[in-house]
């Protein structure tokens, strides 16, 4: 691993696409471009995530759409995680398994309008997609209409988080065209078919993509004509392409280039995101738990926070870290866990396949320390590094024996129950780990089903325990992140901590 100084001496030299990147960016808007200068400037962003899923709201792609303002739920998440109105103005109760929404008038970016019959339609679509989405993983909703501007949405079990839940962008409501056009293969198609302050307009593959303003938005109209979007999986180029000015917001500037740019363009933001290493438990040497304690002994947190993140970060604590700040309150020790195999049994559980991606610029030098660590303790360690859209798949149907992964604890509802739900459960849609274990399902089923806050937090705090007892993951560090830009220039970037805005109808060039 190479030290933090040596790190930050230069900037390498950028391979051709990020070059490219640099020299494209440059050029200035896209064929949207408003001439009308007193209607505003288009902002020039880079982000981290290419597209994996041709921008389905039923991924990952569902963060980006909401990120740059695409998409919007029926209802929007404050910063303390609480349901605020955003396509529905109100909404009440009706015994535990019952909740009815009002809707607001408004129409969709392609001029059509917003009714009941197009939020059911869109309920109904993300139920039934495959794979689920993950804020659905713990949980069923069947929505019908009730009049023209009423939904009445259905759980199969209590669910006191529904209207949090129904603020993640993959149950975005989007026009009856989204699903016509992608009709085939199941796919849907959110190009100028969303409801947000910014539209859509084309998508570049993995390279590119434009937006331009909705002037016929139901809010603050956006101050912006339109945002021309660059992706680079390679953080160098987008921490360069913000030093060069060939753009105006450059997502997560990795930490080892953070020094060679001004004070001024560099916004630290505490985060609920937790690095850890998920094991998996459904077949090779992580099968065993003891070998999985093995690894969990190997790892050295602070060594990862210190030489990797520069101090920037937070020593591990559990699966939730100081951005959750209620987390520690309620903590118990991990039971049940297994003791740690021999040297000698690690040895003769054959070799491990470690895997990371490429998009969080430290994942991959944090995936060579843990190697080392690893490989101290008796593993024979065979690493993969890649892009993430070319490793999720394979992650997810089990193909690595241990993948680690940058994961915010909060993201599908602002509450962790989600979290725990979708990474840990027998049925969890996004269980890297592929662990099954009754007593943790039991846990997490606790936690969703207890609406009183103070009591929900010590149900997920219990749960929290189940799984590290399990030791189906091993957590490495807390991360802060960094967003790119020049305050001088730019105005109105969101700095979430949840991660769901970046631009706004605020954002604009001053």
């Amino acid at each position: 691993m190479s030290s933090p100084r040596r790190r930050r001496a230069l900037a390498p030299v950028l391979p051709l696409a990020a070059a490219t990147l640099l020299v494209t960016t440059a050029c200035g808007g896209g064929s949207g471009a408003d001439s009308d200068a007193s209607a505003g400037k288009r902002l020039r962003v880079v982000l981290a995530f290419p597209p994996a899923q041709a921008m389905s709201p039923y991924g990952d792609d569902a963060v980006t759409l909401s990120r740059l303002s695409v998409v919007e739920g029926l209802t929007t998440l404050d910063r303390n995680g609480v349901a605020k109105p955003s396509l529905a103005t109100s909404w009440k109760r009706d015994g535990d398994k019952s909740w009815t929404f009002a809707l607001r008038k408004a129409r969709f970016q392609d001029g059509t309008t917003v009714d009941a019959k197009a939020v059911v339609r869109s309920l109904t679509a993300a139920r039934n997609a495959s794979p689920k989405p993950r804020v659905l993983s713990d949980t069923d909703v069947e929505a019908a209409a009730e009049g023209a501007h009423t939904v009445r949405v259905t759980t199969k079990d209590a669910d006191a988080l529904l209207p949090q839940r129904l603020a993640n962008p993959s149950l975005a409501i989007l026009s009856a065209a989204a699903y016509d056009k992608g009709a085939k293969g199941g796919k849907v198609d959110p190009t100028g078919h969303a409801t947000g302050p910014f539209t859509l307009t084309k998508v570049n593959g993995a390279v590119s993509a434009e937006l331009d303003r909705n002037d016929h938005y139901w809010g603050e109209r956006a101050k912006s004509a339109g945002i021309d979007v660059k992706f680079a999986a390679d953080g160098t180029a987008r921490a360069n392409a913000l030093r060069t000015k060939a753009v105006d917001i450059a997502e997560y500037v990795p930490v080892s280039q953070a020094s060679l740019l001004d004070k001024g363009q560099i916004h630290e933001v505490p985060t609920a995101r937790t690095n850890a290493i998920s094991l998996n438990t459904g077949r090779g040497a992580f099968a065993d738990p003891a070998v999985r304690a093995a690894a969990r002994t190997a790892v050295d947190s602070k060594a990862l926070v210190d030489g990797v993140y520069e101090g920037r970060a937070d020593t591990a604590r559990g699966l939730l870290g100081p951005g959750v700040p209620w987390a520690s309150a309620d903590r118990t020790a991990p039971k049940g866990r297994a003791e740690p195999a021999s040297r000698a049994k690690v040895r003769s559980a054959g070799g491990i396949t470690l895997a990371t991606y490429t998009n969080r610029p430290e994942l991959p030098e944090v995936a060579t320390a843990v190697q080392q660590q690893l490989e101290k303790r008796g593993f024979k360690v065979k690493q993969v590094v890649r892009d993430y859209a070319q490793m999720e798949a394979d992650a997810l149907g089990g193909k690595y024996d241990a993948f680690i992964q940058a994961r915010n604890t909060l993201l599908d509802t602002g509450d962790p129950v989600s979290y725990l739900g979708s990474d840990f459960t027998c049925s969890g849609s996004f269980n890297i780990s592929q662990l099954c274990d009754k007593s943790v399902d039991k846990a997490v089923s606790k936690a969703a089903d207890t609406a009183d806050t103070d009591r929900r937090h010590k149900a997920e705090m219990a749960a929290e325990s189940a799984v590290l007892g399990d030791d189906a993951v091993v957590p490495l560090l807390h991360e802060r992140f960094i967003q790119g830009y020049s305050a001088d220039a730019v105005e109105g970037v969101s700095l979430d901590p949840m991660e769901r805005t970046l631009v706004t109808s605020a954002t604009h060039l001053g």
